[in-house]
């Protein structure tokens, strides 16, 4: 027995050591989380909790009509896209994003996005479609992670944008 320690006491501590590990990660305390209707919102979960008419663009007959639309509108000169979600207030000045100077700027405004709220709320899907539309700033929505700079402004987080990003 003297032996057996003496010669494998480094298996052995490894095996108790393997052994304590398994043990606490089956055996550990996990948090349980209770959902309740008086959990309150925070302000990026009201946006997706109000009723109201539908995004544009869910589902194969919006994306259709959605489609349409922006043909349309271009024929007529017609401002289709006033009724995005965060079309309504004032235009932001969208060049104070990282990337986008006055030509790009003036590509999102033709395709009806003024305000940062509108930017930061696109999916992946909707800045690759986006993106095809760009030309030549083709990738630059997510080269410089316009989205998520806008998601800053868009919430008035100023200086964690300047922290994450650089000065305005």
């Amino acid at each position: 027995m003297d032996n057996l320690l003496a010669n494998d006491w480094l298996v052995i501590a490894a095996v108790v050591l393997v052994a304590a590990i398994v043990a606490f990660l089956v055996f550990r305390p996990r948090q349980k989380v209770r959902l309740s209707s008086d959990t309150p919102l925070r302000p990026h979960m009201t946006a997706a909790a109000k009723p109201g008419p539908a995004r544009e663009g869910r589902g194969l007959a919006a994306e259709a009509a959605a489609a349409a639309s922006d043909v349309t509108g271009q024929i007529i000169n017609a401002r289709v896209h006033a009724e995005l979600p965060g079309a309504s207030g004032p235009p932001d000045d969208l060049e104070r994003l990282k990337g986008v100077g006055p030509k790009l700027a003036q590509l999102l405004n033709a395709r009806g996005f003024t305000r940062y709220a509108q930017i930061a709320r696109l999916s992946a899907d909707e800045v690759e479609r986006l993106d095809t539309d760009l030309g030549a700033f083709r990738g630059r929505l997510a080269r410089d992670r316009i989205v998520e700079q806008a998601s800053y402004l868009a919430r008035g987080d100023e200086d964690g944008f300047q922290h994450r990003f650089g000065k305005l």
